[in-house]
């Protein structure tokens, strides 16, 4: 099922968390909301599934005007982050339920019931805990099963609610790969909203970027990451190290520009800045003050010799090892940073409301 969202706007007394915003998402697509917390991501998401009602504006459902329909006859599945599965159930009834209390019309057979959950059970490779309760599961179970319930009343769309925000870091990643893999199986319509860049990253076929009820970027993974549209994309998707005006003094990674004319800062990732021994045209002296390496990668901090502030570095681990055994990154000693790709940003017009937008100008190699 196809969502669209028509200039949809929703406020809670003085806060706009839902700017005018326009959304087509197709049949059988991934969609990750991404944003930080209170950039209106889980209230577009209560407003599709129908829990909030929006002040104005339309929620589409493949065609057909669904804004003010009843939670019930959206034929939406909604999974939370905190799993809500009935605790004095087994896991067969926790799956089972939406079946069961079906009016009875519609209501399977106790053994269509039997087979769905099953099926569903073996789809989510947890069919051997059918008579175990909610207690008795790992977290990552858990979610599992809260995805399996949400499945079995087959709905159109599927909206999660940071699914994995309450797991620890490897069941998370474990988990979202195999979210990935579920809905390549089932290609259901879906919606998920994420604080994590990563996780947006892997699991998405699309991804929206929202910041203060407002759509910063919408695009596929690798072009909203390689081509972000705004300062706040780049700054969110990743470490950044900012560069302002043509003294070339840099601000904390990650800093906002909205005091500052984006048309004087500079922007570069950590891992594409190189460590000469020697300077180069384009190149900053520096001295390197601390080191972290953390699996794969190592993260170096340098000071500017000039004195305004410091650069990050990122450099896989074997790299880092090779200069550091040549003797070139040694604590205290000079050596010099050249990016190996710039980006600035233009504001082309005021924007929506007084909102400016950017263009990304000509990457470049100086700062």
């Amino acid at each position: 099922m196809s969502i669209e969202i028509k200039n949809l706007v929703k406020r809670f007394g003085s806060v706009t968390v839902c700017d005018h915003l326009n959304i087509n998402i197709p049949s059988g697509e991934l969609v990750a909301l991404l944003g930080p917390s209170g950039s209106g991501k889980t209230s577009l998401l209560r407003i599709i599934a129908g829990l909030e009602q929006p002040d104005s504006g339309s929620v589409i459902f493949h065609g057909e005007e669904a804004t003010h329909v009843p939670v019930r006859d959206r034929n939406v599945g909604f999974v939370f982050q905190h799993y809500a599965l009935f605790g004095h159930m087994t896991i067969f009834e926790n799956v089972a339920f939406g079946l069961r209390v079906r009016p009875k019309a519609t209501r399977p057979s106790d053994s269509q019931i039997r087979e769905k959950v099953t099926e569903l059970l073996k789809l989510v490779q947890l069919d051997w805990i059918a008579d175990r309760y909610p207690h008795q599961l790992s977290g990552g179970q858990r979610q599992r099963i809260a995805l399996a319930r949400a499945l079995a009343v087959e709905p159109k769309v599927l909206l999660l609610d940071e699914p994995f925000g309450a797991l620890d870091a490897k069941v998370r990643k474990e988990l979202r790969r195999w979210l990935r893999r579920l809905h390549d199986t089932v290609h259901v319509t879906s919606v998920f909203v994420t604080h994590d860049q990563e996780e947006a990253m892997e699991v998405a076929d699309r991804i929206i970027v929202m910041n203060q009820g407002r759509i910063e970027q919408d695009g596929a993974p690798d072009e909203v990451y390689d081509h972000p549209a705004t300062p706040f994309v780049l700054e969110f998707l990743g470490d950044v190290n900012l560069f302002h005006g043509r003294d070339h003094a840099p601000g904390a990674v990650a800093a906002s520009t909205s005091t500052g004319d984006p048309q004087d800062v500079s922007y570069v990732r950590p891992h594409e800045i190189q460590i000469l021994a020697h300077p180069e045209e384009g190149s900053l002296p520096v001295t390197l003050v601390h080191t972290l390496t953390v699996g794969p990668n190592t993260r170096l901090e340098f000071r500017r010799t000039d004195g305004l502030g410091e650069v990050d570095v990122e450099l896989p681990r074997d790299e880092y090892a090779s200069l550091r055994d040549s003797g070139l990154l040694q604590a205290g000693a000079p050596v010099h940073l050249k990016p190996r790709r710039v980006r600035r940003f233009k504001v082309v017009n005021g924007g929506q409301g007084g909102r400016p937008e950017f263009i990304e100008t000509d990457p470049a190699t100086q700062i």
